[in-house]
């Protein structure tokens, strides 16, 4: 369906606003649905990508900073959700024993089972989304996307 319809206007739009609606508007269609999968499990998409860089760290514990530096929303409130996430002993805190001034943080085991039983169910929602472009049109949008990203 295109944008004009789903926002029900007649009026002539530039491209540079057709685009930007596009791109909000379908983030949107996908993030409603994402929160749909993660909602079965108290999880929050934020939640779910600090858990994802932990699982990264292979059982290495890592500070507030570096998980700060890879969420994919930058404006998370990174100790509000590692606090979530310690209430339901998905994660643990400790002070760093070489700097008292920084927090270490590391998945649980219940947390990289949470992962388990999750991750196929967002891998799905993945493959749902993009099954209607080709790889090769994948390749493009992922393209760009970067390009439009860099300002």
């Amino acid at each position: 369906m295109k944008i004009e319809d789903i926002i029900k206007t007649t009026s002539p739009m530039a491209i540079a606003k057709k685009t930007m609606l596009n791109i909000l508007y379908t983030q949107n269609v996908i993030s409603e649905k994402f929160n749909e999968v993660l909602k079965s499990h108290d999880l929050s998409p934020e939640q779910f990508n600090v858990l994802r860089i932990l699982k990264g760290q292979n059982g290495n514990p890592t500070n507030m900073c570096v998980i700060q530096e890879r969420m994919v929303a930058k404006t998370s409130n990174t100790t509000r959700l590692v606090d979530k996430l310690l209430l339901k002993e998905l994660v643990t805190r400790e002070i760093c024993p070489d700097n008292r001034r920084k927090m270490e943080i590391a998945i649980t085991q219940k947390g990289l089972n949470l992962l388990l039983e999750v991750n196929p169910k967002v891998d799905k929602h993945e493959t749902i989304f993009a099954q209607n472009l080709s790889q090769e049109e994948l390749e493009q949008l992922n393209t760009l996307l970067e390009k439009l990203r860099t300002i």
